[in-house]
């Protein structure tokens, strides 16, 4: 059965504008900039400088600790090794490369038969993974080995997250449509489990359909109700399980994990074809666009190549990396497409919703829809004064940033901009403690 978690939304979906559309190589762009930021934990060092030689897949950055490599999505010639923008608005370290069109292959990219696959042990097989630069790629981005090696022996359900409730976002709906046998044995197998679960929306009935042509023995398709945050990992786990992940607790503590239908995909492509995660699929798609698409997209292609294969019928209000309700707006398109980049939203002058010195109403709606049971009321007020104690007594952290409180105030108060600020001023100060220890 399928549990209706507290709260949430029903924004318009407008996912017609793109979920028809096949999944299209995206030509290789001249030039790539390839981030030594992707993921959440300590950036890459590079391992490349200006005027060197690169071929597809070769790693040019690593580094210790929480981290993942990342890797050439194209070959030829390293040209600067510098700060460049990104979506996350800041600027980081980043190798640009200049395309020679030559498509060389690394020569440590090698495939692997069904036969040496299966002789992998977990230990081996989670080893292939970090080493393909493997991330979450729903956006959050963190680590996959890490979640892997952390979830042996504690986790007896595995949830594969096909949901992809944002707006206008169809890049897992093709994905589950095109490759849909391709999305679990991996992790199963890791894990030590016969059964798992794949967890899509109904609003999605050709994905659902290929999925069940397609289905693996042990592999339970959830079917679930179209609420906005469904694909939200706590959200989902209680969807498909009942079970709760207590505050500041991890999937793991209730026998649970969570992996986006991209990262499963990338899994298949390190294991089996031994290439890393270079390419990703990514909807482009807006009411201002002319020809919205789904792109197979080499990693470090920037935002302005990918607008530009859609056209637009006016200039864009808001660029956003992601969808409308969890998305980041871009100040800058040349920024790189990135590891957690599933989509690219454009929108049109008439999603201007800004309002000068918006009051808060007191209205109670944004705690009726907050899917972590908070008080966004309580948690805005406690930012605006800058009050950390007050901020961490209403359990800002446990905020997920979904939007569904801002997508409900009649008084368009900027709710999730105020708690993302609040969690810097948490962990400055924070900081500012272990400094004076």
């Amino acid at each position: 059965m399928a549990f209706s978690f507290f709260g949430g939304v029903h924004p318009k979906e407008n996912k017609w504008y793109a979920c028809d559309k096949e999944t299209q190589v995206f030509p290789e762009p001249d030039i790539v900039v390839i981030p030594m930021s992707q993921h959440i934990g300590a950036p890459c060092n590079p391992l490349v400088k200006k005027g060197d030689p690169v071929t597809v897949g070769q790693k040019i950055g690593d580094n210790q600790g929480l981290c993942v490599p990342v890797h050439a999505s194209v070959s030829g010639t390293v040209k600067a090794v510098e700060m460049r923008a990104h979506t996350s608005g800041t600027t980081v370290m980043s190798v640009v490369i200049e395309n020679d069109h030559l498509d060389t292959l690394c020569e440590d990219i090698r495939p692997r038969t069904q036969e040496a696959v299966d002789a992998l042990s977990p230990e081996e097989l989670i080893g292939i993974i970090r080493e393909g630069g493997i991330v979450g790629m729903g956006g959050a981005t963190f680590p996959t080995h890490v979640k892997l090696s952390g979830g042996i022996g504690k986790v007896d359900t595995v949830i594969i997250n096909a949901g992809e409730c944002e707006p206008y976002i169809t890049a897992d709906d093709r994905l589950c449509r095109e490759h849909p046998a391709e999305l679990m044995k991996i992790i199963m197998k890791i894990f030590g489990l016969t059964e798992g679960h794949i967890a899509i929306e109904d609003n999605k009935p050709e994905a659902i359909q290929s999925l069940k042509d397609h289905q693996l023995d042990g592999v339970v398709l959830d079917v679930l109700p179209a609420k906005y945050p469904q694909g939200a990992e706590k959200q989902l786990i209680y969807a498909v399980t009942g079970r709760e992940v207590p505050s500041g607790g991890l999937p793991a503590a209730v026998g649970c994990a969570v992996f986006n239908a991209a990262t499963t995909r990338a899994i298949h492509d390190v294991v089996y074809d031994g290439m890393p995660l270079i390419k990703r699929i990514v909807t482009v798609s807006g009411d201002i666009l002319m020809e919205p698409k789904n792109l197979l997209v080499p990693i470090g292609t920037s935002f302005n190549d990918l607008i530009d294969a859609c056209g637009h019928s006016e200039n864009p209000y808001k660029v956003l990396s992601g969808g409308p309700m969890m998305g980041v707006a871009q100040y800058d398109l040349n920024v790189p497409t990135i590891k957690g980049v599933n989509a690219v939203t454009v929108l049109g002058k008439k999603n201007n919703f800004f309002v000068e010195e918006p009051h808060c109403l007191r209205c109670g709606k944004c705690i009726e829809v907050c899917p972590m049971h908070l008080m966004p009321v309580l948690m805005y007020q406690a930012t605006q004064d800058g009050d950390v104690d007050g901020m961490k007594s209403v359990n800002l952290l446990d905020c997920i940033e979904c939007g569904c409180c801002a997508y409900t105030c009649p008084a368009s108060v900027p709710l999730v901009l105020g708690f993302r600020a609040g969690k810097q001023m948490i962990r400055n100060a924070a900081a500012r403690e272990k400094a004076k220890a």
